[in-house]
Parts: C-alpha cells; sequence; structure tokens
C-alpha cells in the first residue's frame, strides 16, 4: 500500500504566516504538521510515500525531509503547477500508485488516533473507497456526508444548508479506480477537480464506499484559531500528566525559577529567564530567548526568537526569528500574528 501526502496550496487565510513557506510546516507543539502525517502513515505500515508539493516554499519541503530516510519512510516528491484542487493532485500519482491501494492524507490535517486499524479494515475489503468522517459543528466549511441505515448516501462540497453533521476529513483510503472516476471529472465553480465529486461520482457509478468514523480529536488547520486549537490538543496528549515537556536537558540557560502551566512545550538551546511565565497551551521553539517579565499563554512562539521588554502576550502565533520588544509599562494582553523575521517595538 502506497502513502500521499497533499502539500500544497496558498495558504491565504494564514497569512502573513504563509508569505514566506506552505502551511503545513507551521508547527504544532513544534513539529510540522506535516510531521504528523508522516509518522501516522509510517506507523501504520506504509512507509513509500509520495509528496506532492507547488508553490511558494517548496523547496523547504524537500529541505526538511529529504528522502525521508531519517523519519524511516522512501519519499518521492511529485511537481503539481498550480492549485488545481485535491482530485488533480490525486491523479498526478497514478504512476507512484501502480495499480496498490493507496491512502491520500491532506498535509494539514491533525488527529490524534492511529490509523493503524482503518489501513488494516481497508486493506481486507472490497470497498472502492473508505472515507474518514468526524461530527463537526459548522458543517458548511467542509465536504459532507450523508449517511443512511450505516451507507453513504451522498457527498457534498460545502453544502450551504447541510443535510449532516459528518465531514469528510483530508483523509482518504482509494482505489486505483479512483483514476478513472477523475478523468471524467468536471471543474468546480472555483475551476477545480474536486476529491468530494469524485467520491460522490463513484458512490453513483458503484454504491461501495465504505467509512469509518473519527471519535477522538481531529483538525483540518485552515484558520490561526484551529491552529491554536490543535497546539493545545497536541499539548495536552504529549504532556501527559507532565506540566511541561523539555526537549533538551534543562540547563543554567532556562531558569530553575521560571512559571509555567500545563501544558507547554520548551524547544532546544532557549534562554528564558527566572522571571518568565509560560503556558498554558504553549509551545517554545528551539533557540528562542525569553527575559524580562514575558508572560505567555495560549501561543506559538516559533523557533529563533528574542521576546523581552515585560510583554503579556496571550492567543498568539509568532514566526521564526522574530523580535518583540515592550516598554515594561503597559501590562495589557497582546494578540500578534506575525510572518517571520517581524520586529516589533512597542
Amino acid at each position: 500500500m502506497k502513502g500521499i501526502i497533499l502539500h500544497g496550496g496558498h495558504g491565504t487565510r494564514l497569512r502573513p504566516l504563509t508569505h514566506t513557506g506552505p502551511k503545513q510546516l507551521l508547527p504544532i507543539a513544534n513539529k510540522p504538521m506535516s510531521q504528523y502525517c508522516i509518522e501516522s502513515i509510517r506507523d501504520a505500515g506504509i512507509t513509500d510515500i509520495a509528496i506532492i508539493i507547488g508553490g511558494l516554499g517548496s523547496n523547504k519541503v524537500r529541505e526538511r525531509y529529504g528522502n525521508g530516510e531519517k523519519f524511516n519512510v522512501n519519499i518521492t516528491y511529485i511537481e503539481q503547477d498550480e492549485p488545481r484542487g485535491i482530485a488533480h493532485a490525486i491523479r498526478l500519482c497514478k504512476e507512484f500508485v501502480n495499480n496498490e491501494k493507496f491512502l491520500v492524507f491532506l498535509g494539514d490535517n491533525i488527529i490524534q488516533k492511529s490509523i493503524t486499524d482503518f489501513v488494516k479494515n481497508f486493506n481486507k475489503s472490497d470497498y472502492d473507497a473508505t472515507v474518514l468522517l468526524c461530527e463537526v459543528d459548522n458543517p458548511s466549511r467542509f465536504g459532507i456526508a450523508d449517511v443512511e441505515n450505516k451507507k453513504i448516501v451522498k457527498i457534498t462540497e460545502k453544502p450551504k444548508k447541510p443535510t449532516s453533521n459528518l465531514a469528510v476529513t483530508g483523509i482518504y483510503l482509494l482505489t486505483p479506480l479512483i483514476f478513472e472516476v477523475i478523468d471524467n471529472l468536471k471543474p468546480s465553480w472555483r475551476n477545480e477537480l474536486e476529491i468530494t465529486d469524485a467520491l460522490d461520482n463513484l458512490l453513483k457509478q458503484n454504491d461501495n464506499i465504505g467509512y469509518e468514523t473519527i471519535t477522538d480529536y481531529w483538525k483540518d488547520t485552515g484558520t490561526p484559531e484551529d491552529i491554536l486549537n490543535a497546539n493545545r490538543q497536541v499539548l495536552e496528549h504529549i504532556c501527559g500528566t507532565a506540566d511541561a515537556v523539555f526537549e533538551s536537558n534543562r540547563h543554567d540557560k532556562v531558569s530553575l525559577d521560571l512559571t509555567y502551566r500545563r501544558p507547554c512545550i520548551i524547544g532546544k538551546n532557549c534562554e528564558i529567564d527566572g522571571s518568565v511565565s509560560i503556558g498554558p497551551n504553549t509551545s517554545i521553539g528551539d533557540d528562542t530567548i525569553i527575559s524580562a517579565d514575558v508572560v505567555i499563554e495560549n501561543s506559538i512562539i516559533m523557533s529563533g526568537c528574542k521576546i523581552d521588554g515585560g510583554l503579556n502576550i496571550k492567543d498568539s502565533i509568532v514566526s521564526a526569528n522574530c523580535h518583540l520588544h515592550g516598554n515594561n509599562k503597559d501590562k495589557t494582553k497582546k494578540i500578534f500574528l506575525l510572518g517571520e523575521g517581524t520586529k516589533i517595538t512597542l
């Protein structure tokens, strides 16, 4: 069985975070989103993985994952010239798939549950496809499946008046039959080949699509709020009963007097003094320096940042290599959404 990760798109809803790279490399609990996908696929026993890349930052994806050796997988890169839809990206992989069953994982999806059982069940089944569904509060944002008598009867992309709250997640188990369906697919109103249209056409053709339901955490990280929510959920999971995870041994550059509230994670080679308070729900990236009465909660601070001057930061995402300096007088809580290399003095 082969694996495919979609790593394209412009990430317009996440600007300015995505001005310098793809959204799938944005970190959740100090690890790029798409790395969670690679590890999930690998842990399900799939080691041949194609990553679909295109547009801004494709080179960064190659630099991050290389040939996959350090993740114990084999990675093939396939270029998509422009965003033309998920189904179009999947069609590019026909030669890579080579008549095997395969798994598609959108690179900006975070799931806590192992997908091993889903993969095993599909391999044993005669289904043409299996989709993973999850109940959501805002179904008009997603492709939605209507289920009757434990069978999918219809799949609709972002319905204005949803008749179900079962979202089609960004994880699909497919057979090569899907390529024939995509070849006969017409572009949607946004001039893309939609995977939901392909699945619905496959359903009409053979009535042979299964589904599995994700009952724990799944998140499509399309907005800053989604990313912060995913960061909180993953931190809860990796911290367990601990208050914090320190990714390197604590030494004199991270003060023993540091105040931290669970859950939080502090990366490698950080310098943080005892006047600082971190957490809850906070990730601090590698090589970051924080001092002088700074308070950070419910936020993601990426690598190489420098923050001082008594800033009180909440609900923020600060990209790599940003420098933030407060005035030590204004203690009101600040919310930042900053692209890479931003410098701010208040």
